[in-house]
């Protein structure tokens, strides 16, 4: 592929619904530009964009995937990404690199959460929309009443380009609203342009109208021309259709059908006139001292780049996958990482398409490549050869809240586990794994339980290392509610010194998180070398609570009494006798069991707010209020207080009751006592563990 300058180069995304038929159309726009020989179907798994095994036997994105082409003398590098919320992290990071963004609707089922969802994902990240109509081959497919649905959806900003010609719901062809002429296609895909049939005059004028007022629009010439009814250029509406995309006050709508390769070169021809390039903005985002500032895009300035994406492939190692934010990269550079301060050498460098890599000398402002292994460079990071250069701004990754527990079908995986879950770890950010002391389980955190499946199909592919997920067990504590004095004595003869120690201790709730230990014999019935001994003992005890094991809590406890022998007496005998009275007067001091709760905040539209709090009442939840959200509207914060037992499946459950809209975030706050019936489960599980 030859150089292109900065102003050549167009970078957008394909956002949308699962299913609507984002791969499809990438995999048309390669076969139309021969940079394919053979129409892809994702259905049959030769696909360009997923060429994953994983995406293959499964059917669907799981990565985003990068596609350039080249058109009309301009490379277009789209970026395929996944429909299923699992994978949202591999938008944001589409999102990041892309200047625009294609959102692909189905034309049979309509506005789809994953629709919706795009659309906040691109006005977040500050890049113009568009639309992408599919499946117009569908008998089913009805554009007037979806155009209106997209209206009440998007706003006024949604605007037609390229609408259907339907008879007796067949699609005979498009309308160009802004040519004023009419393509019909023939079994290639292949269209002819001809004059617009008078049938459908009628409903150009209706949607030429919309065009037109939202041309006029963007600036006060044309409003004005818009007014006296007098004809607005060809050159003019091309224009104006880029401004206002570039605004964000044009949407424009493209209807067609990927498969049938129908509207597909027209879509390019609007990219190619119409679409932002990355200087267009003229500014990009950085972090100086913690502040997110502008800086100017400077395409002849020094080279300067941002890792979007790090693929761990087991047979080429580390792939980092690059966006060039200021001047130009060559292959003979070195740059230095701004986050690990280490100098990278940048000896191959490639452009990407699917999995095939085609090497290049040099990468121009704006562009989009690969390389790999680089020693201390991750995403996120930016790398440049000047002191002027500030990191750009980060990804903002969804933070995972499904924990499954992670055991080995084999015995002494646990390394093995590990080993590849680090290196899984560097290409995907919105997981957590931790090996959790207390209970004793590798947990690992994810997005969805389609995410964690497929992260357990990569450890078995990729590392040879089989797992089973199994709910993690919640780290539950114990204490006391009653204050009880108990003696413990700890004596043995066995030839030679024997053992003896003797204490009377006062066990109360305590203040403190841990042990508060205090004494107050008097006398000299345990001399106070021993002190030492008994607190140790008991804090030994406490590792284990009375009831079911779980560790115990807020303990006070005073030593009063208790006696000695000259020559028997050690501080290991004090230290059991200790425990002794830990063992015989606790059970007597009214111990409770105690559980985790966290701060729960939900974000949901305001009518599905009824179905919330419903569901947290289920699960034991304290509803604390609701608050509008101040950056988007029709949706509350939900705030409650909710035991972690109770938020196992949340994630799971929360997506189906608001069909993906909502979302939600879980931090632990304090301990607090288990219902009686609850706490009799946990105690009876415990036991059943304990003698297995």
């Amino acid at each position: 592929m030859a150089n292109y300058k900065t102003t050549q180069i167009r970078n957008t995304c394909l956002l949308g619904h699962s299913g609507s038929g984002k791969t499809s159309l990438a995999e048309a726009i390669l076969y139309l530009t021969k940079s394919t020989d053979r129409l892809g179907k994702p259905s049959e798994g030769n696909t360009v964009c997923d060429y994953d095994p994983e995406e293959i036997k499964r059917g669907f994105s799981l990565q985003d995937s990068i596609a350039p082409i080249v058109w009309k003398n301009t490379k277009i590098n789209f970026i395929d990404t996944p429909g299923y919320l699992d994978f949202v992290g591999e938008v944001a990071q589409a999102l990041r690199v892309a200047d625009s963004a294609i959102i692909v609707i189905d034309g049979k089922s309509g506005v789809e959460v994953g629709a919706e969802l795009a659309w906040d994902y691109a006005t977040e990240a500050g890049i113009p929309k568009s639309f992408f109509i599919n499946k117009f081959d569908d008998q089913d497919a009805h554009f007037t009443k979806l155009f209106q649905e997209m209206k009440e959806h998007f706003g006024v900003s949604v605007c037609p380009v390229l609408i259907p010609m339907k008879v007796d719901r067949e699609c005979k062809g498009f309308l160009n609203l802004i040519d004023l002429k009419a393509y019909v296609y023939d079994d290639s895909g292949k269209h002819s342009e001809g004059e617009i049939p008078p049938e459908f005059q009628d409903r150009v004028d209706e949607y030429r109208g919309i065009l037109l007022e939202s041309l006029a629009e963007t600036s006060d010439e044309l409003m004005e021309k818009f007014f006296a009814e007098e004809e607005i250029t060809r050159e003019e509406a091309v224009e104006a259709l880029h401004n206002g995309i570039v605004s964000g006050s044009i949407a424009p709508v493209i209807c067609g059908s990927s498969t049938k390769m129908w509207s597909v070169e027209a879509l390019l021809d609007i990219i190619v006139d119409s679409f932002p390039s990355f200087i267009t903005k003229k500014n990009e985002k950085v972090v100086k001292d913690s502040k997110v500032e502008d800086m100017p895009i400077d395409p002849d300035g020094d080279a300067a780049l941002f890792v979007f994406k790090t693929v761990a492939d087991p047979f080429v190692g580390k792939m980092t996958y690059f966006k060039v934010m200021n001047g130009t990269l060559s292959n003979d550079m070195a740059l230095r990482n701004l986050t690990s301060g280490v100098s990278e050498k940048f000896a191959h460098i490639y452009t990407i398409r699917g999995k095939k890599q085609t090497e290049v000398d040099s990468l121009c402002c704006g562009d989009i490549g690969m390389t790999a292994k680089l020693v201390a460079t991750n995403t996120n990071d930016t790398l440049t050869n000047s002191d002027k250069i500030s990191p750009y701004k980060p990804i903002e990754y969804q933070e995972p809240f499904l924990t499954m527990a992670i055991t080995p079908k084999a015995k002494g995986d646990e390394d093995k586990i590990s080993s590849g879950i680090s290196r899984i770890l560097e290409e995907d950010y919105t997981i957590r794994y931790e090996n959790d002391a207390e209970t004793k389980q590798l947990l690992i955190s994810g997005l969805g339980d389609i995410h964690l499946d497929v992260i357990m199909a990569k450890l078995k592919n990729r590392y040879n290392v089989a797992v089973d997920l199994v709910e993690p067990k919640i780290a539950y504590r114990e204490t006391i509610r009653k204050k009880v004095q108990a003696e413990g004595k700890h004596k043995k003869q066995s030839g030679g010194h024997g053992q003896y120690g003797h204490v009377r201790i006062e066990f109360s709730p305590g203040e403190a998180e841990g042990l508060t230990f205090t004494e107050s014999v008097v006398g000299g019935a345990v001399p106070k070398g021993f002190f030492p001994a008994v607190e140790k003992g008991l804090q030994e005890a406490m590792q284990k609570g009375v009831l079911a094991g779980f560790p115990m809590v807020n303990l006070a406890a005073n030593l009063y009494d208790g006696s000695y022998h000259d020559v028997d007496s050690s501080e290991m005998a004090f230290k059991i006798a200790a425990n002794l009275a830990y063992k015989e007067g606790l059970p007597k001091a009214g111990p409770v069991i105690l559980e985790p709760v966290g701060e729960l905040k939900v974000y949901v539209p305001e009518n599905m707010v009824g179905d919330i709090i419903g569901d947290l009442n289920k699960r034991r939840g304290r509803v604390l209020g609701m608050n509008a959200m101040e950056k988007k509207k029709g949706y509350q914060v939900v705030e409650a207080e909710v035991p972690k037992a109770e938020m196992t499946d949340y994630s799971i459950a929360l997506r189906a009751m608001t069909q993906g809209k909502g979302s939600f975030v879980f931090r632990f706050v304090r301990y607090e006592e288990v219902p009686a019936a609850i706490a009799q489960k946990i105690i009876a599980d415990a036991k059943t563990e304990a003698e297995q």
